[in-house]
């Protein structure tokens, strides 16, 4: 599929590159403390990298003073498997080269399914961040030319951790995890429950 940049003025409805923060040692954090899987692991919040001086200036600057949690999502993966959305923006900031495949929160229908023709693949190009924003459905990176990626992920405080009560029905049927809305593919090897509303192809960027 087409690949565009995050440079590019196509990539504005979904996000923008978050500037004057310096994210060398995050960056450097990423590649030395967080691992290189072969699959995709993810994990919401990390000491090492949240002690270092970013966090406040991240916790400042991009969110205003509230709470916030910085993670990783690494390893390797071509495929699109799912969408998700928040009710805030998330920050990613890039350890390596890597794929976002990326669509909009208004192209959802009633029912909850999307049309994944409607998916665009955006590089972020390592050591820079980037702002998706809550309107913006995303999932995990996927790896460019088949190399392995590392993703620092930025989010408020407790999303992605798990749920403390049983949701169903309407929208509140997506929630599968605290400040998480996930729609599903059929291909995307989802657990059971997940709510597969991802009708066509299981975008790879292969």
């Amino acid at each position: 599929m087409n690949i565009q940049k995050v440079t590019d003025a196509s990539f504005r409805k979904y996000g923008k590159i978050v500037e004057n923060i310096d994210f060398t040692a995050l960056v450097e954090a990423l590649n030395t403390k967080t691992p290189s899987p072969e699959d995709v692991v993810y994990e919401p919040s990390v000491e090492a990298l949240e002690v270092l001086p970013v966090y406040e200036e991240l916790r400042t600057k991009t969110y205003g003073e509230l709470p916030i949690q910085i993670g990783f999502c690494n390893g390797k993966n071509h495929l699109l498997n799912a969408l998700e959305y928040h009710r805030s923006s998330e920050i990613n900031v890039a350890g390596t080269d890597a794929i976002l495949l990326l669509g909009l929160q208004k192209d959802v229908t009633e029912d909850f399914t999307y049309d994944t023709s409607l998916v665009e693949a955006c590089l972020v190009p390592k050591g820079t961040a980037v702002e998706l924003y809550a309107t913006t459905l995303h999932y995990a990176p996927c790896s460019v030319d088949g190399a392995g990626f590392q993703v620092a992920v930025v989010l408020p405080k407790g999303t992605n951790f798990p749920l403390e009560q049983g949701h169903e029905g309407w929208e509140d049927a997506l929630i599968t995890a605290k400040n998480k809305w996930l729609i599903g593919h059929a291909e995307g090897g989802l657990p059971e429950g997940s709510h597969i509303g991802l009708i066509g192809a299981n975008i790879s960027v292969e």
